[in-house]
């Protein structure tokens, strides 16, 4: 086992946050804000980002612009942070990002969902190994948006490469099967943030993705703690914390049928209310109304009265 291995497997035993992507007037990365947000994260004691990731609008990103964000990212934390750089596509598109990533110093890759419409267990498992054979950098793939037998996560934690799974299915018997058929060194991580950690804590988790924790990590230092020292209690009453927003995050937005429409420009307007900076989304993704922004700002000042309660 590398010692970069090694590594990336203990910092995936904490609170990940999603680096989101601020956009400038013309819809232009804003790179100066992108480190300014990863700094105040730093300096809130966490650790272990993802950048280029979902919550940081990948899809609507370029090549250039996904690695460029990285590179801004690593350039702007201390060298024990962890950044894990998001990677998806095809094979040779993904490979590039891999060889891109790795020359800007990227600690990991997280591997993105797949996004085909039809879908092979085992062809899934060699695409992961291709990518594996093209970096000595660790991978964590995402599994989420397909619903894969426990036979495939198991597999999935034993191709040569592979520290971690970020599992983002709602499904805890599934992650407990997977957990328990997989290998030992493997560590699952909950990919779906505060709402499923203290229950996924116990099929096997070792960490989780921050959702409210992106724009208030002191939620998330605070939860982690409480897991870790097995703090049922003091955890549920931090996870109830944050399910208002996140409930928010999940619906569909106006005119839509499609849900979590809202979920990104919600992590936005958090940053904001927080002092950090989210701004406007690129399409697909539709900003919020001035409906729900006013709706995010009161769940907001909720959310902020009980943190002052519960976090000194």
């Amino acid at each position: 086992m590398s010692s970069t291995a090694v590594q990336v497997r203990q910092r995936l035993r904490d609170v990940a946050v999603g680096l989101l992507t601020p956009f400038d007037e013309n819809l232009e990365i804003d790179h100066g804000k992108v480190a300014a947000n990863a700094e105040s994260l730093y300096d809130a004691d966490m650790r272990t980002f993802l950048a280029a990731a979902n919550i940081s609008e990948y899809h609507s990103l370029s090549q250039a612009e996904r690695i460029a964000s990285v590179e801004t990212v690593v350039d702007a934390l201390p060298s024990d942070a962890c950044v894990l750089a998001g990677v998806g596509g095809s094979t040779p598109d993904a490979l590039e990002l891999i060889e891109a990533y790795d020359r800007v110093g990227a600690d990991a890759m997280m591997v993105m969902p797949p996004d085909h419409t039809y879908l092979h267990e085992r062809g899934l498992l060699e695409y992961y190994r291709k990518l594996s054979a093209g970096t000595d950098a660790p991978l964590v793939p995402y599994v989420r948006g397909f619903d894969p037998s426990v036979e495939f996560l198991a597999d999935l934690t034993r191709v040569d490469g592979v520290v971690g799974v970020k599992y983002a299915l709602e499904d805890p018997v599934k992650l407990g099967e997977a957990v328990r058929a997989g290998d030992d060194d493997a560590v699952w991580v909950d990919g779906l943030a505060e709402p499923y950690a203290v229950a996924y804590w116990a099929e096997g988790i070792e960490g989780f993705t921050a959702g409210v924790s992106n724009f208030r990590p002191e939620v998330g230092r605070a939860l982690f703690r409480a897991l870790s020292e097995e703090d049922w209690e003091r955890a549920r009453a931090l996870r109830d914390v944050c399910l208002p927003y996140q409930r928010f995050r999940s619906e569909t937005g106006r005119n839509n049928a499609l849900p979590g429409a809202v979920s990104v420009p919600a992590v936005k307007k958090g940053l904001d209310l927080a002092g950090l900076h989210g701004g406007d989304v690129r399409e697909p993704i539709r900003p919020l109304t001035s409906a729900e922004e006013e709706r995010a700002e009161a769940i907001y000042e909720e959310l902020d009265d009980a943190i002052d309660r519960l976090i000194d």
